[in-house]
């Protein structure tokens, strides 16, 4: 009973692993990211947010990997940037079956919209998909300068952060 016991709790945990490592090794999207541009456009346009397009190529890209390793996956940006932007993740791996379906075939048509030439690139745009601006290459400095960059382009397309824009409209 007692090795019974042990070979079915040993059979969960490689499970879990098995699930839990291979969910992170198929998954070219960071947690707290999207991909779908369609619905964050939606998102951007309900919410009054400028989109954050990261264009990568997650599985050739060392400067992509890099990027977000430091930046988009950490979550203390995560948090802070989306008090002011919807974030989308457009991928451009060699191995496309790591992509969802809808990723397969909206990001190589995203890429030639915004004329992407080189990775990692990172475009700001408006809901309705216009260009407001373009970071290229990795974003030295880490976190705290590249929210400045961020933040500066917000205040200069007249994007609050969302709780400031609440807590504005229920002053008036």
């Amino acid at each position: 009973m007692n090795i019974s016991r042990k070979l079915t709790t040993c059979a969960i945990a490689c499970c879990i692993a098995a699930v839990t490592f291979g969910a992170k090794l198929s998954k070219s999207v960071p947690k707290g990211w999207g991909e779908n541009f369609a619905a964050a456009q939606e998102e951007a346009k309900k919410d009054g947010k400028l989109m954050l397009l990261a264009f990568s190529g997650s599985d050739w890209c060392g400067w992509c990997v890099k990027m977000e390793k430091e930046i988009y996956s950490n979550k203390a940006f995560i948090k802070k940037a989306k008090q002011k932007f919807v974030l989308v993740m457009i991928d451009s791996p060699r191995n496309e079956s790591i992509l969802s379906k809808l990723a397969q075939k909206q990001n190589p048509d995203l890429v030639k919209k915004y004329g992407i030439r080189g990775y990692p690139s990172t475009v700001i745009a408006r809901a309705d998909g216009e260009e407001v601006k373009r970071f290229g290459g990795y974003q030295r400095g880490g976190i705290d300068a590249f929210l400045e960059k961020l933040d500066a382009v917000a205040a200069e397309a007249g994007v609050k952060a969302a709780d400031n824009a609440k807590n504005d409209a229920t002053k008036k």
